[in-house]
């Protein structure tokens, strides 16, 4: 096991070094000369090469390249041109946000999706299972934005003419300032995030229980006397829950790099709205720091749900 951790810490480092690497080289050789746009249209030469100096643009692109991994590797992923604080600083703000969106919505999404998976392989070709499948095809094919919007205008707009202030339509409150606060101002990204995700859920659960539950071991499970809630949730659910495990880790670790659509939509503080401020400001520093954080997100989901195969399946090995 530890051979195996430290040859996928190995890969993980190295990717997280190429992605480090290609971001710096499309962001510092673009031609977007960011000191004039910082400067303004009507600043002078001068200025402008002040700004330049101050922000280190002027020297060496290997100079900055060097310094750039060498405070990456510390945890210094420089300072905002636009705030004038620290990269880190600015994702220590916004990160909790998007942890609670995606950590509810990765709740509900779980038991909706695999849930509804599991009723339509145990009765296939029945009335649950061609509901179930219809549902998910239709939430699969609406846009989350879209399905965002619809909320807002049902459980929002028309419930706040009517009176009934439910949902809030924008903003955050944080869980330790109130907790009914902080789920009242979630449960829409929550169930946005959720119905659009599940529909995935759903189709893997039904497609890999219909294989599973036709092998050998689920035959003999069954002669031996188990009843069908046991064969299908300890032996046939366990077993199929392999496809499903990978793009939960794709979709969280995903999800935690910015969830943008979904906090651009419901107006939610996080690293989404932060990545979008980030790009129309041209505040290189902040979007690399972003693009490095969620490509860690998903190098270490991918290092979990590999340790997770040998949970689900005692046939793998992590060698």
């Amino acid at each position: 096991m530890l051979r195996f951790l430290a040859r996928r810490i190995t890969f993980g480092v190295i990717v997280m070094w190429i992605v480090a690497t290609v971001v710096f080289v499309l962001y510092f050789l673009a031609p977007n000369d960011v000191a004039r746009t910082l400067a303004g249209r009507e600043a002078s030469p001068s200025t402008v090469e002040a700004i330049r100096h101050n922000l280190g643009l002027n020297r060496p692109l290997l100079t900055q390249y060097g310094s750039f991994l060498w405070k990456a590797l510390h945890g210094n992923l420089g300072y905002s041109y636009i705030n004038s604080v620290s990269v880190v600083t600015l994702i220590a703000q916004r990160i909790w946000v998007t942890i609670s969106l995606v950590a509810g919505g990765a709740a509900i999404w779980l038991v909706l999706g695999v849930g509804a998976g599991v009723v339509s392989a145990i009765r296939p070709r029945s009335f649950a299972d061609r509901a179930t499948t219809g549902l998910a095809l239709f939430f699969y094919s609406m846009p989350t934005f879209l399905l965002g919007e619809a909320f807002l205008l049902l459980l929002f707009f028309e419930l706040h003419l009517a009176g009934l202030n439910w949902f809030p339509g924008s903003g955050y409150v944080s869980l330790a300032q109130s907790v009914g606060g902080w789920a009242r101002h979630l449960i829409l990204p929550w169930l946005t995030i959720a119905l659009v995700t599940a529909a995935t859920y759903t189709r893997l659960t039904r497609t890999s229980m219909l294989e599973v539950m036709g092998e050998d071991y689920i035959r003999t499970a069954r002669a031996k006397g188990l009843t069908e809630r046991r064969v299908t949730l300890r032996h046939g659910l366990r077993a199929a829950l392999t496809p499903v495990v990978t793009q939960f880790g794709i979709d969280v670790g995903t999800l935690l790099g910015g969830a943008i659509v979904t906090e651009n939509v419901f107006g939610l503080p996080g690293l989404g709205q932060l990545i979008i401020t980030s790009i129309l400001d041209q505040d290189l520093p902040t979007i690399i720091g972003l693009v490095l954080l969620a490509s860690a997100f998903v190098v270490v989901a991918n290092i979990v749900v590999d340790f997770l195969y040998a949970v689900l399946d005692p046939r793998v090995r992590l060698t």
